[in-house]
């Protein structure tokens, strides 16, 4: 994985936990076949990819009320 992408990702989800989590089901989408959100006229690793669409605002997250309960026990 490229060291600028993962700094230009944690500045869109700042908790490390929920950047891995979100950069592993997306890679696991792109692996089984999944056609990427973004372009690049450069091939990139899945994981890059995974990435590059979190920067650009391709993929979001939502916490539910469940978790948010949980997290604060």
């Amino acid at each position: 994985m490229r060291d600028e992408y993962i700094k230009a990702a944690h500045k869109v989800v700042q908790d490390p936990n929920l950047l891995i989590n979100l950069v592993s089901r997306r890679v696991k989408q792109l692996k089984m076949g999944q056609k990427p959100m973004v372009e690049s006229l450069e091939r990139l690793t899945p994981e890059d990819t995974a990435l590059r669409e979190i920067i650009e605002g391709k993929i979001t997250y939502e916490i539910s009320e469940e978790e948010e309960e949980n997290a604060e026990v």
